[in-house]
């Protein structure tokens, strides 16, 4: 048995060889995905396209679940080895339609790479009350692991690779309010708790799996030019966050300080893939390495030591299959 993640026991670098600039295809290279069936969402446009086109070309056949149909053909055009089915991540019941179809094409699912998300957007609720963020970023991620399980144990070495944010550390979970039903809503506190969410999640899911033989990690895959995670949020906003001047120009410091998609995807593209991590799992791994801790004072590179503690994890996971409605047993 692995040893688990709990309070951030196995957040220690592993000498990838990666850092911040690495690429999709440098990570990827010599890795030979022929024969391996992965599912990315989001996986038609900004990082999770790119993570869709490098899993492709390495051999893997990748299915992506779009709302938008007609979009995801266009983005998707001319890639190899790709699949195309429909699912809105607010919608259960369409999550529940999608895996039920793979499940039932008898497939094992090598890699689920939950990669879409949302961000900077107004308080909006699906139809069972739960804050879009958090319903989007996390609990379709619960939803669709559970659902895929029989698929993820048959392929006998999978791994889950759920996408969060260095923004974990703007807000821990928020038990006793997580829908904004009695609190003043504010956009980045609802984004910092759902990727707070899915560490712990994926540092849960990972000690449960282990006698199933999947693995599961969360990934800060960095701020990035050219995606469309802010196109709801205000010009008010970003100067807020310091992103531009009082004309709405991109700060040099910050244009400098962007990756570029190639560099955005590659540390997902790492946990699905490096021999690295064999045998390690529930790590939150930034810049194609397994990150530190960070500091539980201020804002700075690494994980949140609550966003990696066992006694949220297992209370978060209770939660989750009560707003879910799914009791998922490994």
């Amino acid at each position: 048995m692995r040893q688990n993640n709990y309070q951030g026991a196995m957040q220690k670098p592993v000498v990838s060889g990666f850092n911040a600039k690495s690429t999709t295809n440098e990570v990827i290279n010599g890795i030979d995905l022929t024969g391996k069936i992965a599912i990315v969402t989001g996986g038609n446009t900004g990082i999770g396209l790119e993570t869709t086109r490098t899993l492709a070309a390495a051999g893997a056949t990748v299915i992506v679940p779009a709302r938008d149909i007609e979009k995801a053909k266009r983005n998707l055009n001319g890639i190899a080895n790709v699949e195309l089915d429909a699912m809105d991540l607010m919608n259960p019941d369409s999550i529940d339609a999608f895996a039920k179809k793979f499940i039932a094409s008898g497939r094992p699912l090598h890699l689920l790479i939950n990669n879409a998300g949302i961000m900077w957007v107004p308080l909006r609720k699906d139809i069972r009350g739960i804050e879009s963020q958090l319903a989007t970023n996390y609990l379709a991620q619960f939803q669709l692991t559970a659902r895929l399980w029989p698929a993820l144990t048959k392929a006998n070495g999978a791994r889950v690779v759920n996408v969060s944010s260095h923004g974990h550390q703007f807000a821990p979970f928020n038990f006793d309010d997580p829908n904004f039903t009695n609190r003043e809503y504010e956009t980045l506190q609802g984004y910092g708790q759902s990727k707070t969410a899915v560490n712990l999640f994926s540092m849960e899911l990972d000690s449960r799996a282990q006698s199933s033989n999947v693995s599961a990690y969360s990934v800060h895959p960095g701020s990035i030019a050219g995606t469309e995670l802010g196109r709801e949020a205000s010009l008010e906003l970003f100067q807020k966050m310091g992103f531009l001047d009082a004309d709405g120009n991109l700060l040099p410091e910050v244009a400098a300080s962007l990756k570029t998609i190639p560099q955005g995807a590659a540390t997902t593209v790492w946990c699905a893939t490096t021999p690295k991590l064999n045998t390690i799992g529930g790590v939150y791994c930034e810049d194609g390495e397994v990150a530190e801790l960070a500091s539980d004072t201020m804002m700075s590179a690494g994980v949140k030591s609550y966003s990696l503690d066992e006694a949220s994890a297992k209370r978060l996971w209770t939660l989750s299959e009560e707003l879910t409605g799914i009791t998922f047993k490994i």
